[in-house]
Formats: C-alpha cells, structure tokens, sequence
C-alpha cells in the first residue's frame, strides 16, 4: 500500500487571492467552486494541485517545506521579473557566476520560494 499526495497545502490569510497568484504563476487556474472570501480555495494545473486554507495566525518562521518553480519558456531571470510584477518579493539570490543556482522569492503572504534555471538554460 502507498499513499497518494492529494494536494500541496499552504495556510493563509486570504484563500482566494494565494490562488490567483499561484494559478499565475503556475499557468493553472483557480478551481470554478472557489470564489472570494471562501476559506479555501484549490489551483488546478498539471502537477499536484495547490490548497490555499485560511487560518487566523500570521507566518512567522521560515517555511520548512517550499516550491522550487522552473521557467518553461523563458530564463530563470525573465521568470524572476515576471513574479516580482505579479507581487512576489525577492528574498535571496542565490545564482553563481557560472549560471548555477536559483533565486528566492516569497509570495505575497511571505512564503518562500526558489527559481531556478530552466531546462533550456541547463542545456
């Protein structure tokens, strides 16, 4: 027997709009039953869905467990900017000379986040 991973669960103040965010910047869509102000609300796209759950205490340490993301049409760098518009902040730059490494973000709740190189960049 083995246990399937249903969702990606994060706890919020705002359900809804985490799931605007991260249905951006995933290229999925928030679920047709969420809708402002519910407590919950699900991004649906091709990997393992993303659960938005509001709860009334305040982030307040770093994430234990985080989302490493990777551009698929573009750089990590052009991928970085684009999340930076769309309300993500830059937390660490964590990229080498040589191209290696990734970059740190926190979503607009605060929860951290890497980018890292797309496969392209990889080569």
């Amino acid at each position: 027997m083995t246990s399937h991973v249903r969702h990606i669960t994060f706890d919020c103040h705002d359900a809804y709009a985490q799931a605007q965010f991260w249905a951006e910047v995933t290229g999925g869509k928030v679920s047709d039953e969420d809708a402002p102000g519910d407590p919950e609300a699900l991004v649906e796209y091709e990997g393992t869905p993303i659960l938005f759950v509001t709860v009334p205490e305040s982030k307040t340490i770093k994430n234990r467990v985080h989302l490493d993301v990777q551009p698929q049409d573009r750089t990590r760098d052009e991928e970085v900017e684009r999340l930076i518009a769309l309300g993500a902040t830059l937390v660490n730059d964590m990229r080498q000379p040589d191209g290696r490494g990734w970059q740190t973000l926190a979503d607009p709740e605060g929860n951290e986040f890497c980018v890292e190189r797309s496969a392209k960049e990889r080569g």
